[in-house]
């Protein structure tokens, strides 16, 4: 039986007309397993963070999802300012694993290249898309979140 509610008065608010639903299958689990999506764009061997083996792992997905996700949003805050947006701009994400007595967490670092643009408009750029981009409104709050001007 399915359940269509958490319990959460957060996860149960109207979140808008949904646009696109990502469908993924996966077996095993991080340590061999693997992930396939629905329409087989996508379909990957999963392994252990830093261990050796064929694969990626959540980390390294979640990464690459934020990093393309907010540089789309960088784009269009970009233009909401009136910005130039330059050709050589670039998001590097790194997301850590974290492990402590409460168990396994995450953090990440944005570190956000925006050449040829005054450090605090780049700056602002990057502050205005952490509102747009789904994944930082997802893990606001949730995580700590550094984003660097690189």
């Amino acid at each position: 039986m399915e359940k269509n509610s958490t319990g959460n008065p957060q996860e149960d608010k109207q979140q808008g007309n949904v646009v696109y639903t990502a469908k993924a299958h996966t077996v095993g689990g991080r340590d061999g397993g693997s992930s396939r999506t629905s329409d087989g764009r996508l379909d990957v061997k999963l392994s252990l963070p830093g261990h050796p083996g064929n694969g990626t792992n959540p980390e390294q997905l979640f990464a690459v999802g934020w990093s393309s996700c907010f540089f789309s949003a960088m784009q269009l805050e970009a233009a909401n300012r009136k910005v130039r947006f330059p050709a050589g701009a670039a998001v590097d994400a790194e997301v850590d694993l974290c492990l402590s007595d409460e168990g396994y967490s995450l953090q990440a670092r944005l570190n956000v290249s925006l050449p040829g643009i005054d450090p605090e408009v780049a700056m602002a750029i990057a502050e205005g898309s952490h509102l747009l981009c789904p994944y930082s409104k997802a893990t606001h709050g949730n995580i700590k979140i550094e984003t660097n001007l690189i």
